[in-house]
């Protein structure tokens, strides 16, 4: 069938949309990786910008990794995300699931409970003395049980159960399954791409915690490597007064925002599949 020129027109008029909208996705990223691989006198050169560096210098990385405080933050942020995370799941899905039941008694309470939290919270004052009387000061759970469950994820994977074929888990109910096991051997299984969502959810808000760690936390030895990153960041700027100094303070930045990105790029690809499907199963119903 031959396309008609207002068909091809029209064509050619969505690629060159696409092609655009690909380049101010891609630009941003480029011009964060040249800068944080380009040397000093290059960017002097280029007056402070460019995106194809001719020479490239691994300096910003070598000076970020060689601080003896880069270790231990990146151990902190390790361990807040994977425990966190795990956590967090645990908890969202046993949340989830009961209330996923039509049959739970007040269940139109619990959920009015939990959609008011989405619209009003306490506020920092009030939570931080939440923290204090609980005794999670300068402890790394602070990262972690105060964001134990998120109400949005909640929803996704209450609505993602509400979904699945009732009559498997009938069946099972028949069989002499108890609710445990119709949640851990029928209803997980097929929940992959839910947990893979709301797993990303979790991981990546775990992973750039910052403002919870500065409210929470004096002790240095337990600041994730946000914190970290940031002082390095503050210090190289306040020391650039100093027209000799080989690292430019925008070189460190971009380099930052690699290394704090760069785990999240590598896990995002084998995740995005199943990322992708929880989020359109879990908003098929309200």
């Amino acid at each position: 069938m031959v396309m008609d020129w207002k068909e091809r027109f029209f064509e050619i008029l969505i690629y060159l949309i696409l092609i655009v909208m690909s380049a101010c996705f891609v630009f941003p990223l480029l011009y964060v990786l040249s800068m944080s691989l380009t040397p000093f006198s290059e960017v002097m050169k280029n007056g402070g910008f460019l995106i194809i560096p001719r020479h490239i210098s691994f300096e910003a990385y070598a000076l970020f990794l060689k601080d003896a405080t880069i270790p231990r933050a990146f151990g902190v942020s390790l361990f807040v995300t994977i425990i966190g995370t795990l956590l967090n799941v645990l908890l969202t899905v046993l949340m989830a699931y009961p209330l996923s039941r039509k049959t739970l008694p007040g269940r139109s309470i619990f959920l009015f409970l939990i959609l008011f939290t989405m619209m009003f919270n306490g506020g920092i004052i009030p939570t931080y003395l939440v923290v204090k009387a609980s005794g999670l000061l300068n402890s790394v759970w602070s990262m972690i049980i105060p964001s134990a469950v998120g109400t949005f994820s909640l929803l996704i994977t209450k609505t993602f159960f509400e979904g699945l074929p009732e009559e498997i888990m009938e069946a099972a109910r028949i069989d002499g399954a108890s609710e445990s096991k119709v949640l851990i051997r029928v209803l997980l299984p097929m929940s992959v791409p839910v947990i893979a969502t709301i797993s990303t959810f979790y991981g990546v808000m775990h992973w750039n915690e910052f403002f919870s760690s500065i409210l929470y936390i004096t002790d240095a030895n337990l600041y994730p490597l946000q914190v970290v990153l940031r002082s390095i960041l503050t210090a190289s700027m306040s020391a650039e007064i100093n027209l000799e100094n080989t690292v430019p303070s925008t070189t460190l930045q971009m380099a930052g925002v690699i290394l704090t990105a760069l785990p999240i790029v590598i896990v995002y690809p084998f995740i995005q599949k199943f990322f992708t499907k929880g989020m359109l199963i879990g908003a098929v119903k309200g």
